[in-house]
């Protein structure tokens, strides 16, 4: 996979790019995980924190499928 370039909202959560998508998702998951950001009762949603929130476009949760689609628009 070539690497992409990373926006500055992203990069305070996984690091300065440039870097692969399955990189970014990866690093994206340890902070998930690293936070305890993931929903107890429904495991697809996640919880934003701040820093998140920034990347999801200012939505509190997102589920699984649409962070990788909300994530996608700060790679370039």
């Amino acid at each position: 996979m070539k690497p992409l370039t990373v926006s500055s909202e992203l990069s305070a959560v996984v690091g300065s790019g440039p870097m692969p998508r399955s990189e970014v998702v990866k690093k994206l998951w340890e902070y998930i995980k690293k936070n305890k950001l993931q929903d107890a009762t429904n495991r697809r949603n996640i919880n934003a924190d701040a820093k998140l929130k920034t990347v999801f476009g200012g939505k509190a949760v997102v589920n699984m499928f649409e962070m990788t689609k909300l994530v996608s628009k700060h790679l370039s």
